[in-house]
């Protein structure tokens, strides 16, 4: 995508799973107030083997915004590893839901 894509508020979509101790201290809900504080919706869910995959739309800059947010160091518990996916958004997605 074009710079000039990503600064006109291009619409996207944000996966990303988180590895570290991100189950049983309060990740998910950290993450849906960053992400409801920057406009966005999606899920946030634990997964069996111990991640967080965090699904976010919504304007590509808010996007960036909360994958640092997620990688910045001030997370509950502690993020060791986040691997991002970016994608054209899927809509269907109201609010920003803990799963």
């Amino acid at each position: 995508m074009t710079p000039s894509a990503a600064e006109s508020g291009e619409r996207v979509r944000l996966t990303a799973w988180v590895r570290g101790h991100v189950q049983g201290v309060g990740f998910r809900w950290w993450t849906r107030c960053r992400a409801l504080e920057l406009g966005l919706v999606g899920t946030a869910t634990n997964l069996p083997d111990g991640r967080v995959e965090v699904v976010a739309e919504g304007p590509r800059k808010a996007c960036t915004e909360l994958l640092a947010a997620l990688r910045g160091g001030s997370t509950p518990g502690r993020v060791d590893s986040v691997v991002e996916q970016w994608s054209e958004p899927r809509g269907g997605l109201h609010g920003f839901v803990e799963r």
